[in-house]
């Protein structure tokens, strides 16, 4: 009981973290036109969850949080991504397994993602949940928000600045269309990270040798009570057309006339 009393008045940032593919790699529609190759494709931490990770160590690094627990769903490999977050610095995972078969840019869903989510805040009482604001496979940009709603907690989205003004309140600077809004919002709250919040650090050789020794806990959608159910289905995937080679005029008159010949103008 003891025990239990201090997890649940420890400071705590949950982060969720996404197995995605490498920024870098060239992607190319599967033969079937209903998803993406992974085969033999290089994965990685999703970008935005890689920063959202920054920013959490950094709040611990300045002790105005004591630990910081990253979660992430998915099948077995996903642990290799759990293991990147511990290398950058988280203390602790949790895996929320699913099968193999399951895709994690097409079959699980931000809905599903976000319940399980739920009760992973529910287990772990974090004072912030700090995700990244979108992966960069599927862009639906929706996982925080419903999180969010389902706790009834407060959200700030897009943040690109983060300042703790005391033990219940943060000011959040996010980004909007034609400038920023800056918040004041209540903890617990959620946050999601856009790109210049931070520039993340690289998980060194020894953390990640030191990333193996850290506990990883392992659970399924059936342990918290959660059905994964896809509520969209993939009808065709297509890759977008080539790009079209410009053409270099020589005056505005030249540039006038060609943009009236292709009917631009």
């Amino acid at each position: 009981v003891f025990l239990l009393l201090i997890l649940c008045q420890m400071r705590r940032v949950l982060v969720p973290v996404k197995r995605v593919i490498d920024y870098t790699v060239k992607i190319r529609v599967r033969p079937d036109k209903l998803g993406v190759e992974k085969t033999n494709v290089k994965m990685s931490i999703n970008p935005f969850c890689e920063i959202a990770m920054e920013q959490a160590l950094r709040l611990r690094e300045a002790r105005l949080v004591e630990e910081v627990v990253a979660v992430s769903v998915g099948p077995a490999k996903t642990q290799e991504t759990l293991r990147y977050a511990m290398a950058m610095g988280a203390d602790r995972s949790v895996h929320i397994e699913t099968s193999p078969h399951m895709e994690t840019d097409t079959d699980i869903q931000p809905l599903a993602v976000s319940k399980l989510l739920a009760k992973i805040v529910e287990k772990e009482q974090p004072i912030l949940v700090m995700m990244g604001k979108q992966s960069i496979d599927d862009d639906c940009n929706q996982t925080g928000q419903m999180l969010a709603g389902g706790l009834g907690w407060p959200q700030a989205c897009f943040a690109s600045e983060l300042q703790f003004l005391d033990d219940d309140w943060v000011q959040i600077m996010r980004e909007v269309d034609g400038g920023a809004q800056k918040l004041k919002i209540k903890l617990p709250a959620v946050v999601t990270a856009d790109l210049r919040l931070n520039e993340p650090r690289y998980a060194t050789l020894p953390n990640i040798v030191k990333a193996r020794k850290k506990p990883i806990e392992i659970l399924t959608a059936d342990d918290l009570g959660v059905k994964i159910e896809s509520k969209i289905k993939i009808i065709s995937m297509v890759e977008p057309p080539p790009r079209q080679s410009g053409t270099i005029v020589e005056s505005v008159k030249e540039l006038h006339e060609q943009l009236k010949a292709i009917g631009a103008i």
